[in-house]
């Protein structure tokens, strides 16, 4: 056994040393490349001592047992219940109590971080429905997500629009480039849907890009602040308003703070991600949700039976388009300031790992991987050479441990009774 391991360990390695030598051992300084092998040969080390490891311990009952629990074959089975999976009552309260508390005893860096980890979780769920529920493959979907951000900053310079009106202007109009880009895919699956949603995405950035009068193009634009009744979460009014510190200090003997501004636009938008977590889990329980679910298992049984196929792809498109042009609103009043730069391909690709990651058609799931891959990045900034690495590792074991995800898909199951 233990040569065997060790051929195992030999075999692996030279795989390794050819993938980590190039993107690890080769560094651009300037116009000179610098060969540094000591990183490439360290992480080959770790892999074949890792290699060697796992095959003497699958050799032995214990470790073919812990191997099985990994499995691909137990992992891809959906889980059947017929109790209850929802998180009890008491237990949302006490997050959601933790979650609204949590910004007061935060500084303004690890504020923005969970803005931004609640925007993610707004962009999972809008994509969830798309890719999760519906089993329509859209890797194009930072393209709404700047839609609604643009709608905010375009739609306040033009039209004059506030942030709270700028919510429902942002969601419509990214539900209407959602059924836009649905009506050239009704025929397509797999990897063409996939191709053709990529394009779209594209399209999207570079008309951003490019329409210099209308966007601002590379310089992009800004956004307003967000304002609550007419108070302004700045030290002096900029948008006719008044500063929120002199209506409230004297009442509840405030001051002025920078980090007040950061907490308003969290608060709201902790609000706004559970109303959609309930939007979504109702609609997921709804007949369109049920018909979103059997698009997904088999479109041609799901046409037989007389469920309308255009109808239901329209009405994913759209209302994860909604979803992600909502989160996209929220952006721009964060930043204050939106350009293209922000609305790339590897941001579609993160939210697809969200939801591919977090289960697909689990809600919970998206929320929790959400949250994970927006924070854990923040506290490995100390490896920030291999945050990409550490990614693309943990998405192949994620891939080969638990493909459905860190949550499976729960269907629900229904006991008749005696006299039935």
């Amino acid at each position: 056994m233990f040569i065997t391991a060790l051929k195992e360990a030999i075999f692996i390695g030279i795989p390794a040393l050819l993938l980590f030598g190039p993107v690890t051992g080769l560094i651009l300084n300037g116009y000179e490349i610098i060969v540094d092998w000591q990183r490439p040969i360290l992480l080959t080390l770790v892999v074949m001592v890792g290699r060697f490891l796992v095959s003497l311990g699958s050799s032995t009952e214990k470790g073919k047992h812990i191997l099985e629990s990994f499995s691909r074959k137990r992992s891809a089975n959906v889980s059947v219940s017929t109790t209850q999976t929802t998180l009890p009552p008491l237990a949302i309260a006490g997050i959601l109590c933790v979650a609204a508390l949590l910004p007061f005893f935060l500084g303004n860096y690890w504020l923005n971080v969970l803005i931004l980890a609640l925007i993610y979780v707004l962009l999972g769920l809008g994509l969830n429905i798309v890719v999760g529920l519906a089993g329509l493959l859209d890797l194009g979907f930072v393209a709404f997500y700047a839609v609604g951000a643009y709608g905010f900053a375009l739609g306040h310079e033009y039209l004059g629009l506030g942030f709270w009106t700028a919510i429902p202007f942002g969601a419509g109009l990214a539900a209407c480039f959602g059924a836009v880009l649905g009506f050239p895919v009704l025929r397509m699956h797999g990897d063409y849907l996939a191709i053709v949603t990529l394009g779209f995405g594209e399209i999207i950035r570079l008309v951003l890009n490019n329409w210099m009068s209308f966007t601002g193009g590379p310089n992009g634009v800004s956004a307003p602040l967000p304002t609550f009744f007419g108070m302004e979460f700045t030290s002096r009014a900029k948008q006719g308003g008044v500063p929120y510190h002199e209506v409230l200090g004297p009442i509840i003997g405030i001051d002025y703070s920078r980090s007040a501004r950061y907490i308003f636009v969290y608060l709201i938008l902790l609000i706004v991600v559970s109303l959609m977590v309930i939007f979504v889990v109702r609609l997921k329980n709804m007949p369109i949700g049920r018909a979103w679910e059997a698009l997904r298992e088999d479109e041609i049984a799901c046409r037989s039976l007389g469920i309308n196929h255009v109808t239901v792809k329209l009405s994913a498109f759209s209302m994860g388009a909604m979803v992600g042009g909502i989160g996209g609103v929220f952006f721009a009043a964060s930043q204050g300031f939106v350009n293209p730069t922000s609305f790339t391909f590897f941001e579609s690709a993160l939210i697809l790992a969200i939801v591919v990651l977090g289960g697909l058609g689990s809600t919970i799931g998206v929320i929790t991987a959400a949250v994970l891959l927006t924070i854990l990045p923040e506290l490995l900034r100390d490896f920030s050479d291999y945050r990409v690495l550490i990614f693309g590792l943990a998405m192949v074991m994620m891939m080969v441990w638990r493909p459905r995800g860190l949550l499976k898909i729960r269907r629900p199951a229904f006991k008749l009774g005696r006299s039935a």
